[in-house]
């Protein structure tokens, strides 16, 4: 595939925040190809450091990092830079808290896995128009469990309140927790 680079304008700065060390990389890769000047932060602490000392006009930021929230750093961004566009990527069961980095300040969020294209057009999107659908959108299996996994995780965690709210038996709500997630 033919990769060009975008009219970004004046400032094409980029920070790029996960934990995922390969993903980290290749995203990285994808995007310099495509004209950003890009920084990358492996943590929260290194994410906040980096907005803080030179806030980028643009964001991508994994919501779950291992020393903590992702939307701490979308938090010092927006702080330091109101125009920032940024987005939060998600992994499984995070939805609701993705819609909470939106209500802070995000751009937008994406279901991980995500591609440079999907992230790209999140982050060019203006307006009140809407992007395009997903290339790959979600599976209805994949959207059921990403309901379970979202009300398991308001429930703290609690197996029997969160079959209590689905209406469904412990048992077979235990059963669904403990399988992977759907494609």
């Amino acid at each position: 595939m033919d990769v060009k680079a975008l009219d970004l304008g004046e400032d094409n700065s980029l920070l790029l925040v996960d934990d995922d060390e390969p993903f980290l990389k290749r995203l990285a890769k994808a995007m310099e190809k495509r004209g950003f000047s890009v920084e990358t932060a492996g943590s929260v602490v290194a994410g906040k450091a980096i907005s803080t000392a030179r806030p980028p006009a643009y964001a991508v930021i994994d919501l779950r990092l291992e020393d903590g929230n992702g939307l701490d750093v979308v938090e010092t961004l927006r702080e330091r830079r109101p125009d920032s566009r940024i987005v939060v990527l998600t992994g499984y069961g995070a939805i609701a808290t993705a819609v909470a980095a939106v209500k802070i300040g995000a751009t937008d969020y994406l279901s991980k896995p995500a591609d440079a294209n999907d992230i790209i057009n999140a982050l060019l999107q203006t307006g009140d128009e809407l992007p395009p659908p997903p290339e790959n959108p979600m599976s209805a299996d994949r959207v059921r469990w990403e309901h379970i996994q979202r009300i398991y995780e308001l429930c703290d965690r609690n197996v029997s309140e969160t079959a209590r709210r689905l209406n469904m038996h412990r048992r077979t709500l235990q059963r669904i927790l403990a399988k992977r997630s759907p494609k």
